[in-house]
């Protein structure tokens, strides 16, 4: 791997005496995601492989172009996974191809983001080489994170606008000892009013799902405790095997809701409180994260006026929007940052990439 390791300096360095953009990318299954990706291209594929797992520790540590498949196969060996449930959004016609680095950089999580968290919480530390070549390392149990930031979870989201990721530790889980799902048929502002109800309350949900006039809630744990909740709630049970199904294909958009979005519709996501009352979007929604995360299909691909009208929509529900699939990327994919982040994200670009190499302009004008 060292071999590798140097191509990656040597990349790097070259990039940054000239000033040409790299784009950094693992197994491209997000390439889709953020800006388009521009500059001449860094494939981390080959600086792969587990380094260290231990099961007792419930921590995992992988180089960025390991295959999550990979990882996802220790982990079941062991009983355990990768909580947050990282998508791996397979290329059509392709098997998935999605990496560790990938997962990371794009920040994505799955359904049971609802109960666990983020994959940002589960980052514990990470291998950094930055601009001029330099490696580095954040977190865990290497070094303190400097000027006060958490730097590895830093990474998780930036889609390789700080330097490219070469390793990181994550926290893991054990695989839940039982699991139903419970199907109900409600409208979307019940199911919110449900969902809410239901989460104040100590109930082994783990995620839920509404669309089109049906609720799905996933319960995990304990098998005592997840029978006492599918008596208490009631609802009809899915079959394990269709359960499976319904949770897998939207971790990987794969449900007939994102259909649309595949053949090029344009896809937002919002990001609100979810006690949230229905949002007033025209067109096809779907509610996830306990009504935390909105995903809403418009009737047309968005236009300009579009973009300014549905941020406005999430900015009055308390949250923000984000064009996350095809559209016009001209608008901005992600909601423009208030001038004090804005010069924080300049800071912390200008600091690990002095001279803008790393996937310019992938998050935000100017990053």
């Amino acid at each position: 791997m060292q071999a590798t390791l140097d191509a990656f300096r040597d990349a790097v360095r070259q990039a940054t005496e000239y000033r040409t953009p790299l784009r950094l990318r693992g197994g491209g299954s997000k390439d889709f995601y953020g800006q388009p990706p521009q500059g001449q291209l860094l494939d981390t594929r080959a600086y792969t492989g587990i380094v260290d797992y231990d099961p007792a520790e419930l921590v995992i540590t992988a180089r960025c172009g390991t295959p999550l498949a990979e990882i996802e196969a220790a982990l079941a060996e062991k009983r355990q996974i990768l909580a947050f449930e990282p998508p791996h959004f397979a290329l059509p016609g392709q098997p998935a191809s999605a990496t560790l680095g990938g997962a990371v950089a794009a920040g994505l999580s799955g359904p049971r983001r609802q109960s666990v968290g983020a994959l940002r919480d589960f980052v514990l530390g990470a291998q950094l080489m930055d601009g001029r070549g330099e490696v580095m390392d954040f977190g865990g149990q290497v070094m303190k994170n400097v000027a006060g930031y958490d730097v590895s979870r830093l990474l998780a989201g930036s889609l390789g606008t700080l330097g490219l990721i070469l390793q990181v530790s994550v926290k893991v889980l054990p695989a839940p000892f039982d699991e139903a799902t419970l199907r109900f048929e409600m409208a979307q502002a019940e199911a919110i009013r449900q969902l809410n109800q239901w989460g104040g309350q100590p109930l082994p949900l783990a995620s839920s799902a509404w669309h089109a006039g049906v609720l799905h809630v996933r319960l995990s744990g304990a098998s005592a405790a997840v029978r006492a909740a599918c008596a208490r709630l009631g609802g009809e049970h899915l079959d394990p095997a269709a359960a499976a199904t319904l949770w897998q294909a939207l971790r990987e958009q794969t449900h007939r809701f994102f259909a649309p979005a595949q053949a090029g519709r344009a896809l937002w996501r919002l990001a609100v409180p979810p006690v949230a009352a229905p949002l007033a979007l025209p067109g096809e929604q779907l509610v996830e994260w306990g009504g935390g995360q909105r995903w809403w299909l418009p009737e047309e691909d968005s236009a300009r006026a579009d973009a300014d009208s549905v941020r406005a929509v999430a900015q009055a529900a308390g949250g923000h929007a984000t064009l996350f699939r095809n559209g016009d990327k001209s608008m901005g994919v992600f909601t423009p940052l208030a001038s004090p982040l804005a010069a924080i994200h300049r800071r912390l670009k200008e600091t690990f990439d002095p001279a803008g190499i790393f996937n310019p302009q992938r998050m935000y004008p100017g990053l």
